[in-house]
């Protein structure tokens, strides 16, 4: 009787091991590591002979390397292709900042997708797909998000970022603190599938990185060229320096990504892949492809592009087919064998055959480049540019001859492709944005209203030119003010804090906060005076704003209505030569 129960427990305990080991082979975690503005030229991996990026090297020759893989040539466009598996311009995305990198809410994301099949789902880095909900990180798939959601950030040491729409305090330098929000992820759910996607916001200027990593670039003698010829000053020899090692810091914290799989067993159970979303921010060295960040050409949208799951996809796998990011979405529910119709017609098509057969039937395809106003178009040998030139890709990957008269019939497919794209998917694109941003959407409890989206009147001007991490500041006159175009989700109060600085004869300066009927007023009782940093820790001259250090002010509640109209913080009374400087406004449903 007592060998029946141990042999009956055995057996238990046996068929348990193989029932748990069986639904982790057949619900695999996934890894998705997005760098921003990093080359394809900008691993040793791919032919860096400055650089060395063993971790992502390792990471190639124990999986699949995409040889051909594009993305869209500038930031936003290319996380919302990711995202849904469709053209950005299907998804109301036409710009980089002022809501115009917003993805449509009526577009499912690949974290809807995993989480309705019971994944844990995370986001750690720059979203840059809407900062308000319901174009929030919260409010399209991702439970847990740490990070920015404008398309650059000021600041990468310590910064004020962002915890599930709270304002929080960043701890280091940024990259290695999103690494380690991932790392605690894994930590945490190690029985459990999950969907952790890493969007890294480096090389992306400003141009800081560590010491540690600095040191060996600062006066490093680059043996590689970019495609437009030497650097022109130091300057810009400087900004390829500084790039290497912002890259090297990325593939350290890629390091230790797979050192946390290891040590939680869960290399074999997990899908890593990592890409970056354009061409290089700088004329550094990228195999002598003609274009660069925010060009259609080959430079400007090819991307480094890795998928490893050991055990499953065979080690040091080079694929040559195209693919391009509209592809991971199909290819991942695939992979991990997620039974879901996406609402949607896709785009993108699934990449598993040439991932796990040896000799896939493929047909070629036309892969799509659009970014203001300029389309080209890519299938697996020739390129058409947006002025109508055919390329080589094969013999002249660097563009540099058109063949279009004498490869007729080639031209005329292509003109034909591309005239039928445009009719049928840039036409999506809207001529006007009519979308407001939003106020108390009830998938998120605060909403940041950033200068960034504001229009100021009078003499209030921004900080920069580039809005993405600006705040206003010149507020010399009473009756200037600041206006946002919103729509209130759904009824409710709001506290409202605002972030300011001032001077010292500031104090007693009062403004108000108005929408439609609804108002209340601020008064500034604390001096703030905070200066510009950054300069200190750019290793190269900035074009972006600087940033400052500005003060929350609690300013009382506010009863507002379910509604369209216009959010205004205007003087009402202005002590000194200015009012204040302002950063940005949350309004916290109570």
């Amino acid at each position: 009787m007592k060998k029946e129960i141990f042999f009956s427990l055995s057996l238990t305990a046996i068929l348990c091991s193989w029932s748990c080991l069986t639904h982790k082979n057949i619900t695999p975690n996934v890894i998705l590591i997005l760098t921003d503005d990093q080359g394809w030229g900008d691993l040793s991996l791919n032919g860096n002979l400055d650089i060395s990026t063993p971790n992502i090297d390792q990471l190639g020759k124990t999986g699949a390397v995409f040889n051909h893989f594009f993305v869209s040539p500038v930031c936003s466009p290319t996380r919302a292709e990711i995202l849904t598996g469709r053209y950005h311009v299907r998804g109301g995305v036409y710009s980089t900042s002022r809501g115009g990198e917003r993805l449509d809410v009526d577009e499912e994301t690949i974290a809807e997708v995993f989480k309705s099949a019971g994944y844990q789902t995370a986001a750690y880095g720059k979203w840059h797909n809407g900062m308000q909900a319901p174009f929030h990180p919260n409010s399209r798939g991702f439970k847990d998000y740490y990070g920015f959601c404008s398309g650059h950030w000021g600041n990468y040491y310590n910064p004020l970022l962002e915890r599930n729409g709270k304002m929080v305090r960043g701890d280091g330098f940024i990259i290695d603190d999103l690494t380690q929000h991932g790392i605690d992820f894994i930590k945490k759910n190690t029985d459990q599938p999950f969907f952790l996607y890493l969007p890294f916001n480096t090389p992306h200027s400003p141009m800081q990185v560590p010491d540690r990593f600095w040191k060996k670039y600062k006066d490093k003698k680059l043996s590689q060229i970019g495609s437009n010829g030497p650097p022109k000053n130091q300057n810009h020899i400087d900004h390829t320096r500084a790039a290497l090692a912002m890259c090297e810091n990325i593939d350290w914290n890629v390091g230790r990504i797979l050192k946390q799989l290891k040590n939680s067993d869960l290399l074999k159970n997990t899908i890593v892949i990592y890409l970056s979303d354009n061409g290089p921010n700088g004329n550094r060295w990228n195999a002598k492809m003609k274009g660069r960040k925010g060009s259609t050409d080959e430079g400007g949208v090819r991307s480094p592009m890795i998928i490893n799951w050991p055990g499953r996809i065979h080690q040091g796998k080079i694929i040559k087919e195209i693919a391009s990011g509209i592809d991971l979405l199909p290819s991942l529910k695939d992979l991990t064998g997620i039974k879901y119709q996406s609402k949607k017609s896709l785009d993108g098509i699934s990449l598993k055959p040439l991932l796990m057969e040896e000799n896939p039937k493929w047909e070629d395809r036309y892969i799509y480049n659009y970014w203001k106003g300029k389309l080209s178009l890519r299938n697996q040998n020739f390129r058409l540019d947006h002025e109508g030139q055919l390329f080589d890709m094969v013999n002249d990957p660097s563009q540099t001859s058109d063949i279009g008269k004498i490869k007729p019939k080639i031209l005329t497919a292509f003109k034909n492709a591309k005239q039928k794209w445009s009719k049928e998917v840039l036409v999506e694109l809207p001529i006007n944005d009519t979308r407001p941003f939003y106020i108390g959407h009830p998938s998120i409890q605060t909403t940041q209203v950033p200068a960034r989206d504001g229009t100021p009147s009078g003499n209030i001007k921004r900080s920069n030119r580039h809005p993405n991490c600006t705040y206003f500041t010149n507020w010399i006159n009473q009756e200037d003010s600041i206006s946002w175009n919103v729509e209130v989700a759904q009824d409710g109060d709001f506290e409202i804090t605002i972030y300011y600085s001032c001077e010292q004869d500031a104090i007693g300066s009062i403004f108000e906060v108005s929408f439609e009927n609804e108002s209340i007023k601020g008064e500034i009782k604390e001096f703030h005076k905070s200066e510009i940093y950054g300069a200190s820790e750019d290793r190269v001259i900035r074009q972006e704003s600087y940033v400052k250090d500005f003060k929350p002010l609690k300013i009382g509640r506010l009863k507002l209505k379910k509604g369209k109209g216009t959010l205004k913080i205007k003087g009402v009374k202005k002590k000194g030569k200015a009012l204040m400087d302002f950063r940005l406004m949350l309004f916290k449903r109570v």
